[in-house]
């Protein structure tokens, strides 16, 4: 039998961590609801400038490689930050601004470009398993459709080809467009944060 105050120890002990275990899940449902309404913000705003720009300007594609690979994307800055565009998965519901540089502060409002360009086709874009971030992206369907709009109005329509698991150290097999080619990628962490989640995607013709 345990003694009465060992027990008594146990038992608080277990509560201690009960309560643990429920302020970070009330922690992580306020962020994720707090990264959904910043998004929400952020995409009016993106698409009332990328309205505004559209009428201004055309994007003009490089025709030669060399000045392909100089051809930097335009941005809109918004509250210090700078976006590439807005990303779309109308079989998700999904519409999400995407910021031109990632780092873990930005990736708490928005899905943030990690390397490469649309202007290259090998753009690879993060995001937080966020209810409304990436975390639906684990269940696209291959063939769904992908639009990403830049923000001199220009969309470029991509299909989804390929949904696969990577590990975090695969580095190279995330961003390397030689392996296979991808013109899309967009990635997040799996449920427990020990793999992650990629979609591939090919740029419709």
């Amino acid at each position: 039998m345990i003694p009465r105050k060992k027990g008594t120890a146990f038992l608080l002990l277990g509560i201690c961590l009960w309560l643990g275990a429920l302020s970070l899940t009330l922690y992580n449902y306020w962020e994720a609801d707090n990264a959904e309404q910043a998004s929400r913000l952020l995409v009016v705003e993106l698409e009332e400038q990328i309205a505004v720009q559209d009428d201004k300007t055309a994007l003009q594609w490089a025709e030669s490689e060399e000045a392909v690979q100089a051809q930097e994307m335009p941005v809109i800055e918004i509250d210090g930050t700078d976006y590439i565009g807005v990303l779309e998965i109308p079989s998700l519901g999904l519409s999400l601004p995407v910021a031109a540089e990632w780092d873990y502060t930005r990736l708490k409002n928005s899905p943030c470009r990690y390397t490469g360009s649309y202007y290259t086709d090998d753009l690879v874009i993060c995001g937080h398993n966020y209810a409304k971030h990436f975390s639906p992206i684990r269940r696209v369907s291959i063939g769904s459709d992908v639009y990403f709009t830049n923000v001199n109005g220009e969309v470029i329509h991509y299909v989804v080809v390929n949904r696969e698991t990577v590990q975090p150290t695969a580095v190279e097999e995330m961003i390397d467009n030689t392996i296979a080619g991808w013109d899309l990628t967009l990635f997040t962490c799996n449920l427990g944060g020990q793999t992650r989640c990629a979609v591939r995607c090919e740029r419709s013709k």
